[in-house]
Protein backbone atom coordinates (compact mmCIF):
# COMPACT_ATOMS: atom_id res chain seq x y z
CA UNK A 1 0.00 0.00 0.00
CA UNK A 2 1.37 3.41 -0.94
CA UNK A 3 0.54 4.99 2.69
CA UNK A 4 2.58 2.24 4.19
CA UNK A 5 5.60 2.39 1.66
CA UNK A 6 5.37 5.67 2.29
CA UNK A 7 5.71 5.66 6.26
CA UNK A 8 8.35 2.86 6.14
CA UNK A 9 10.37 5.28 3.35
CA UNK A 10 9.91 8.09 6.19
CA UNK A 11 11.14 6.08 9.22
CA UNK A 12 14.15 5.31 7.46
CA UNK A 13 14.89 8.47 5.95
CA UNK A 14 14.82 9.91 9.25
CA UNK A 15 17.38 7.40 10.50
CA UNK A 16 19.75 7.93 7.89
CA UNK A 17 19.53 11.45 8.11
CA UNK A 18 19.71 12.04 11.80
CA UNK A 19 23.21 12.12 12.43
CA UNK A 20 24.42 13.97 9.48
CA UNK A 21 21.42 16.46 10.64
CA UNK A 22 22.59 16.63 14.19
CA UNK A 23 26.01 17.24 12.80
CA UNK A 24 25.18 20.02 10.73
CA UNK A 25 22.83 21.36 13.41
CA UNK A 26 26.04 21.78 15.64
CA UNK A 27 27.97 22.74 12.74
CA UNK A 28 25.50 25.76 11.85
CA UNK A 29 25.43 26.82 15.32
CA UNK A 30 29.25 26.73 15.91
CA UNK A 31 29.61 28.63 13.43
CA UNK A 32 27.55 31.17 14.33
CA UNK A 33 28.49 31.40 18.24
CA UNK A 34 32.02 31.72 16.61
CA UNK A 35 30.76 35.28 14.89
CA UNK A 36 28.46 36.67 17.90
CA UNK A 37 31.08 35.49 20.55
CA UNK A 38 34.84 34.65 19.25
CA UNK A 39 36.49 37.78 18.35
CA UNK A 40 39.38 36.72 16.24
CA UNK A 41 37.00 35.06 13.99
CA UNK A 42 35.61 38.64 13.21
CA UNK A 43 38.13 39.22 10.17
CA UNK A 44 37.33 35.70 8.45
CA UNK A 45 33.34 36.36 8.35
CA UNK A 46 34.20 39.85 7.29
CA UNK A 47 36.32 38.98 4.63
CA UNK A 48 33.05 36.86 3.15
CA UNK A 49 30.59 39.71 4.13
CA UNK A 50 32.53 41.94 2.29
CA UNK A 51 32.67 39.50 -0.71
CA UNK A 52 28.85 38.81 -0.52
CA UNK A 53 28.18 42.84 -0.15
CA UNK A 54 30.52 43.90 -2.89
CA UNK A 55 29.26 40.79 -5.68
CA UNK A 56 25.50 40.09 -4.72
CA UNK A 57 23.99 37.33 -6.91
CA UNK A 58 27.24 36.72 -8.25
CA UNK A 59 28.85 35.49 -5.65
CA UNK A 60 25.70 33.16 -4.40
CA UNK A 61 26.11 31.93 -8.05
CA UNK A 62 30.15 30.85 -8.20
CA UNK A 63 30.52 30.21 -3.89
CA UNK A 64 27.19 27.76 -3.82
CA UNK A 65 28.51 26.42 -7.20
CA UNK A 66 31.96 26.01 -5.25
CA UNK A 67 30.76 24.71 -1.84
CA UNK A 68 27.21 22.72 -3.15
CA UNK A 69 28.75 21.37 -6.20
CA UNK A 70 32.52 21.22 -6.84
CA UNK A 71 34.13 20.13 -3.23
CA UNK A 72 31.72 17.07 -2.89
CA UNK A 73 32.16 16.52 -6.55
CA UNK A 74 35.89 16.13 -5.50
CA UNK A 75 35.24 13.65 -2.88
CA UNK A 76 33.22 11.73 -4.24
CA UNK A 77 35.25 11.33 -7.14
CA UNK A 78 38.66 10.67 -4.88
CA UNK A 79 36.56 8.02 -3.24
CA UNK A 80 35.35 5.87 -5.82
CA UNK A 81 31.61 7.23 -5.62
CA UNK A 82 31.66 8.89 -9.21
CA UNK A 83 33.19 6.42 -11.71
CA UNK A 84 31.51 7.25 -15.01
CA UNK A 85 30.44 10.40 -16.77
CA UNK A 86 32.74 12.13 -15.43
CA UNK A 87 32.92 15.87 -17.00
CA UNK A 88 28.86 15.52 -17.40
CA UNK A 89 28.21 15.09 -13.62
CA UNK A 90 30.68 17.87 -12.64
CA UNK A 91 29.01 20.21 -15.34
CA UNK A 92 25.51 19.66 -13.79
CA UNK A 93 25.85 19.58 -10.42
CA UNK A 94 28.25 22.79 -10.67
CA UNK A 95 25.58 24.49 -13.01
CA UNK A 96 23.16 23.32 -11.07
CA UNK A 97 23.73 24.66 -7.68
CA UNK A 98 25.27 27.48 -9.29
CA UNK A 99 21.63 28.32 -10.05
CA UNK A 100 20.73 27.16 -7.04
CA UNK A 101 22.64 29.94 -5.30
CA UNK A 102 21.54 32.86 -7.42
CA UNK A 103 17.59 31.44 -6.02
CA UNK A 104 18.47 31.15 -2.55
CA UNK A 105 20.15 34.89 -2.98
CA UNK A 106 16.87 35.83 -4.55
CA UNK A 107 14.90 34.30 -1.14
CA UNK A 108 17.19 35.79 1.12
CA UNK A 109 16.65 39.19 -0.51
CA UNK A 110 12.72 39.07 -0.33
CA UNK A 111 12.78 37.85 2.57
CA UNK A 112 15.14 40.44 3.94
CA UNK A 113 12.46 43.20 2.04
CA UNK A 114 9.25 41.14 3.85
CA UNK A 115 10.60 40.98 7.05
CA UNK A 116 13.63 43.10 7.63
CA UNK A 117 16.94 42.14 9.07
CA UNK A 118 16.59 41.52 12.74
CA UNK A 119 17.67 38.18 14.74
CA UNK A 120 14.36 38.58 16.91
CA UNK A 121 12.81 35.04 17.51
CA UNK A 122 9.42 36.11 15.25
CA UNK A 123 11.81 37.36 12.00
CA UNK A 124 13.52 34.23 12.34
CA UNK A 125 9.89 32.41 12.96
CA UNK A 126 8.85 34.18 9.36
CA UNK A 127 11.70 33.40 7.33
CA UNK A 128 12.21 29.98 8.62
CA UNK A 129 8.55 29.41 7.87
CA UNK A 130 8.58 30.85 4.32
CA UNK A 131 11.90 29.09 3.19
CA UNK A 132 10.86 25.57 4.73
CA UNK A 133 6.73 25.35 4.59
CA UNK A 134 6.50 27.75 1.35
CA UNK A 135 9.41 27.94 -0.99
CA UNK A 136 11.10 23.95 -0.08
CA UNK A 137 7.81 21.91 -0.38
CA UNK A 138 6.42 24.17 -3.66
CA UNK A 139 9.56 24.68 -5.11
CA UNK A 140 12.84 23.49 -4.17
CA UNK A 141 12.39 19.79 -3.13
CA UNK A 142 10.00 18.86 -6.29
CA UNK A 143 12.35 20.50 -8.39
CA UNK A 144 15.62 18.97 -7.02
CA UNK A 145 14.13 15.77 -6.87
CA UNK A 146 13.17 16.08 -10.55
CA UNK A 147 17.15 17.38 -11.51
CA UNK A 148 18.31 14.25 -9.23
CA UNK A 149 16.85 12.01 -11.90
CA UNK A 150 18.79 12.82 -14.89
CA UNK A 151 22.57 12.22 -13.23
CA UNK A 152 20.94 8.86 -11.54
CA UNK A 153 19.77 7.59 -14.57
CA UNK A 154 23.58 8.17 -16.38
CA UNK A 155 22.40 11.27 -18.19
CA UNK A 156 19.75 9.52 -20.01
CA UNK A 157 16.65 11.36 -20.47
CA UNK A 158 14.36 8.68 -21.53
CA UNK A 159 15.42 6.90 -18.40
CA UNK A 160 14.40 9.66 -16.72
CA UNK A 161 10.95 9.95 -17.92
CA UNK A 162 10.29 6.36 -16.44
CA UNK A 163 11.21 7.47 -12.86
CA UNK A 164 9.05 10.38 -13.35
CA UNK A 165 5.65 8.69 -12.29
CA UNK A 166 3.08 8.32 -9.97
CA UNK A 167 5.25 6.94 -6.43
CA UNK A 168 7.71 9.66 -7.30
CA UNK A 169 4.79 12.34 -6.45
CA UNK A 170 3.25 9.87 -3.79
CA UNK A 171 6.24 8.81 -1.80
CA UNK A 172 9.47 9.40 -2.72
CA UNK A 173 8.84 13.78 -2.52
CA UNK A 174 6.83 13.37 0.53
CA UNK A 175 9.85 11.55 2.05
CA UNK A 176 12.64 13.51 0.81
CA UNK A 177 10.28 16.99 2.09
CA UNK A 178 10.10 15.34 5.45
CA UNK A 179 13.75 14.41 5.81
CA UNK A 180 14.34 17.93 4.31
CA UNK A 181 12.43 19.17 7.11
CA UNK A 182 14.14 17.55 9.94
CA UNK A 183 17.55 18.14 9.13
CA UNK A 184 16.66 21.91 7.67
CA UNK A 185 14.62 23.61 9.95
CA UNK A 186 16.54 23.94 12.79
CA UNK A 187 19.57 24.94 10.06
CA UNK A 188 17.84 27.57 8.68
CA UNK A 189 16.83 29.30 12.06
CA UNK A 190 20.41 29.85 12.59
CA UNK A 191 21.50 31.01 8.90
CA UNK A 192 18.63 33.56 9.32
CA UNK A 193 20.03 34.59 13.03
CA UNK A 194 23.39 35.75 10.82
CA UNK A 195 23.80 38.94 9.29
CA UNK A 196 21.79 39.46 5.70
CA UNK A 197 25.54 39.71 4.13
CA UNK A 198 26.68 36.29 5.95
CA UNK A 199 23.71 34.43 5.21
CA UNK A 200 24.13 32.79 1.86
CA UNK A 201 28.31 32.22 2.62
CA UNK A 202 26.86 30.48 6.05
CA UNK A 203 24.27 28.65 4.13
CA UNK A 204 26.84 27.06 1.77
CA UNK A 205 28.91 26.29 4.80
CA UNK A 206 26.35 24.36 6.17
CA UNK A 207 25.30 23.04 2.10
CA UNK A 208 28.80 21.50 1.64
CA UNK A 209 29.26 20.15 5.17
CA UNK A 210 25.93 18.25 5.22
CA UNK A 211 26.53 16.43 1.65
CA UNK A 212 30.17 15.54 2.93
CA UNK A 213 29.15 14.04 5.99
CA UNK A 214 26.06 12.42 4.53
CA UNK A 215 28.49 10.90 1.91
CA UNK A 216 31.44 9.89 4.57
CA UNK A 217 28.54 8.25 6.52
CA UNK A 218 26.94 6.59 3.77
CA UNK A 219 29.73 5.43 2.83
CA UNK A 220 30.94 3.71 6.03
CA UNK A 221 26.96 1.98 6.12
CA UNK A 222 27.78 0.04 2.96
Amino acid sequence: MPQAELVSNIVHAFRKNLIPGLFLQFFALTVCLCYYFWTPARPFFMFFADLKTSYGAMYSFFSTSLFGGFIPFVYLLLTGRIKRNLIKYLLFTCSFWALKGIEVNYLYVLQSVLFGNGNDVMTIVKKTFVDQFIYAPFWAVPGMTIAMLWPKNNFSWALMKQDINRPLFTVKMPTILVSNMIVWIPTVSIVYLMPAPLQVPVSNLALCFFVLILAVLTKNSD
